[in-house]
């Protein structure tokens, strides 16, 4: 009995350590959006130029994405957990000092988003699925749920930071606390964390095991890997038109700066309720219907975005909030549970980081798109009809793939 609780302790102690690097990889990465009015005022340049440093940061954190999942199966976590760690430490600390937008790109952008991957959802995947299995999607849902409270806690509190310092003395000081936290990610006994639950190598070789090891180049010729790449990338690239410039755009409508990084940081806060909430339902009776809603809640939320251009008032931000904020990311985690249960084996980081690439490919690409959109027209009106646009289409593979129709979360064995 002891055994068993010793193994649960850890199995937990596992997850929280996900959730707590995920809110600290997205949070800091997503506080650029509070930075966005400051730097445009004290440096000049046009709002494209603001967000395709975001965009950079989310092109980069996807396409290391891949390489992130093969270092992980092959070194393990302390190294990538370490080295991702200290890539955000060390992006704040030179983040003050770069006068040109091409030094934004390598630090705020670059080095963010590297560290972002590293720190993000592709380990965490991983490491989860050596610890739980029948409630697989429950537990990675929580795991994602860390990076909408990395936007609750992180960005209003940046946000706040930045009333009393400026935006250079800001990100210095997010730099020095990163720098603390370095060798407490090495110092975590990550041998032990990697080794999974002590049923993890039996299981690979019982009959319960997956029938193959999928490797990334066989998974690339299904139709279904495919399907995910397809839900991902119009996902990111539909909700990241709106996300990054969510705090400028309330602003520019009249709420004061707190009350728009409030509002960006409550509807995190109810992501973290719809995402746990999704995956425990998916458990039960599949994804398609419940990824539907989901779906069909976030273009509601946009709409009203596009209602507040006529009639900004707090009922119609408070509607916002929670319509889109129970959605967001709720299609993450079980795109991510479909992944590791359909290529589960050795290589699921490698897959599973491809498919994920694809998400923040397409949230670099919708950043991008709200930028240029906004200077072409001045309006954000036609950011808001895009991102509709993208959501519609986005979850199409769940009624067109056999595979995401008909997938059912399938109980094991182990908890």
């Amino acid at each position: 009995m002891s055994k068993i609780a010793s193994h649960t302790r850890t199995a937990l102690t596992v997850l929280g350590i996900c959730v707590a690097l995920n809110m600290i990889g997205r949070g800091a990465g997503d506080s650029y959006v509070v930075f966005l009015l400051p730097l445009e005022r004290d440096l000049g340049w046009t709002r494209s130029e603001m967000t395709s440093v975001y965009s950079i940061y989310l092109l980069v954190t996807g396409l290391s994405s891949p390489i992130v999942g093969m270092l992980f199966d092959r070194w393990g976590p302390r190294a990538l957990y370490t080295c991702g760690m200290a890539s955000l430490a060390g992006a704040y600390l030179i983040a003050p000092h770069v006068q040109t937008l091409w030094q934004f790109y390598a630090t705020v952008g670059a080095m963010t988003g590297i560290a972002a991957a590293s720190l993000g959802m592709v380990p965490s995947s991983s490491l989860i699925s050596r610890w739980f299995r029948e409630h697989l999607s429950t537990a990675i849902s929580t795991a994602f749920a860390g990076l909408g409270l990395g936007a609750l806690f992180i960005v209003p509190g940046v946000q706040f930071l930045l009333q009393t310092h400026s935006w250079r003395e800001s990100y210095q000081i997010m730099g020095m606390i990163l720098v603390a936290l370095v060798p407490l990610v090495f110092a975590l006994p990550w041998q032990r964390y990697a080794g999974g639950h002590p049923e993890y190598l039996q299981l690979k070789k019982s009959s319960i095991a997956p029938e193959r090891d999928w490797t990334l180049r066989e998974a690339m010729r299904t139709q279904p890997f495919w399907g995910l790449v397809w839900i991902f990338f119009f996902t990111a690239m539909g909700m990241f038109t709106i996300m990054v410039q969510t705090v400028a755009y309330l602003v520019e409508q009249g709420f004061s700066p707190i009350v728009a990084a409030t509002a960006f940081g409550f509807s995190s806060m109810l992501s973290v309720v719809g995402v746990i909430g999704t995956g425990a339902i998916a458990d039960r009776m599949g994804p398609r219907r419940i990824v539907s809603l989901t779906f069909l809640g976030s273009i509601t939320g946009v709409s009203i975005l596009l209602l507040m251009t006529w009639f900004p008032v707090q009922g119609l931000l408070a509607a916002f909030v929670i319509t889109f904020g129970l959605c967001q990311g709720a299609r993450g985690p079980i795109v991510s549970s479909i992944s590791t249960r359909l290529f589960a084996g050795s290589h699921v980081a490698s897959i599973y980081g491809l498919i994920y690439a694809t998400n923040a490919v397409g949230a670099g690409l919708g950043a991008l798109m709200a930028g240029l959109l906004h200077d072409m027209t001045g309006s954000y009106r036609p950011s808001f009809v895009f991102s509709v646009c993208a959501l519609f289409i986005a979850g199409l593979p769940f009624w067109r793939v056999p595979e995401l129709r008909d997938f059912r979360m399938r109980q094991s064995t182990r908890s």
